[in-house]
């Protein structure tokens, strides 16, 4: 799949069909859905947390999260609320569903122009009025993170312009590289992504609907956008005990990345949001604080 520069982001006041938004009925939430620049509705919920007390109305000067999970997710799972709450105790949270998940329209690209949700989602965060935006994603949302903030790097756009940019990044358990295989898990997800038959369990069963089509071209490696991001702080998170990626992936992400990125290796960890504590959530936050500011 190609990627490309993310644009137009469309408001709505559509929720999905049969469910509460989260939140519902506390002051300042806002379920809606966005529009990528290609055209794919994306499934979007703004949550004001510890940013509500920055002052009244929509002009909150504080950090806003935005949260990529990771693939099978979507933003009602609970792995992915549970995340949320505990970035929530330290500004503002955006959490959305990745295109072919949950309610969000298209097919799920597995990393590639899923930039383009994270691009519209950082871009509607931006509009709340916050003046720091931090992006942390979990496995197949901590390789979006990585090659989103290279791709969306510079100088602020002209007034009009959506705003991209993110000025801290954290990737929790994600690939250095494409194609791994090199245990169970990667081989059955494989399966999943390339087979009919997988992606038909992934449709009924996941709730996950997978594009049929190979990237092409190949998508930048996560290894080479972590070499990109600097100035913009970065941080990558692993599990020594993940069972999709062994300890060969962050390492190499963290040399790609060079001074300005930090690794964090934690014992006993699993893969991705079921496996972060929330002690480990509580410090990836408070270290985005200080980070972005």
């Amino acid at each position: 799949m190609r990627s490309g520069s993310a644009g137009r982001v469309v408001r709505s006041t559509d929720v999905p069909e049969g469910g509460t938004p989260p939140g519902a009925g506390v002051e300042g939430v806002v379920r809606t859905f966005l529009r990528t620049a290609d055209g794919v509705a994306l499934d979007a919920l703004y949550e004001p947390g510890a940013a509500a007390y920055d002052g009244p109305g929509r002009g909150h000067a504080g950090l806003v999260f935005v949260v990529a999970h990771g693939f099978t997710g979507d933003l009602d799972r609970p792995h992915v609320r549970r995340v949320a709450r505990a970035l929530a105790r330290h500004g503002a949270v955006v959490t959305f569903s990745f295109r072919g998940h949950g309610a969000s329209g298209g097919r799920s690209t597995v990393g590639d122009r899923e930039v383009l949700d994270l691009a519209a989602a950082v871009a509607w965060a931006r509009g709340f009025g916050h003046a720091r935006v931090a992006t942390v994603g979990f496995s197949m949302g901590g390789s979006v993170v990585l090659r989103h903030a290279a791709l969306h790097r510079g100088p602020a756009p002209d007034e009009g312009c959506p705003d991209t940019r993110t000025d801290a990044v954290v990737s929790v358990s994600a690939p250095a590289r494409w194609y791994y295989r090199g245990t169970a898990p990667m081989r059955r997800l494989h399966w999943l992504v390339t087979r009919p038959a997988g992606r038909l369990l992934g449709r009924y069963g996941l709730r996950t609907r997978i594009h049929h089509r190979d990237w092409d071209p190949v998508p930048l490696p996560p290894f080479r956008a972590a070499a990109r991001i600097a100035p913009t702080p970065l941080l990558i998170v692993h599990g020594d005990r993940d069972g999709y990626f062994p300890l060969d992936h962050p390492r190499m992400l963290a040399a790609a990345a060079g001074d300005h990125g930090e690794l964090w290796l934690e014992h006993g960890m699993g893969h991705a949001e079921n496996a972060a504590a929330d002690e480990l959530l509580d410090r990836i936050a408070r270290w985005t604080v200080a980070q972005a500011g």
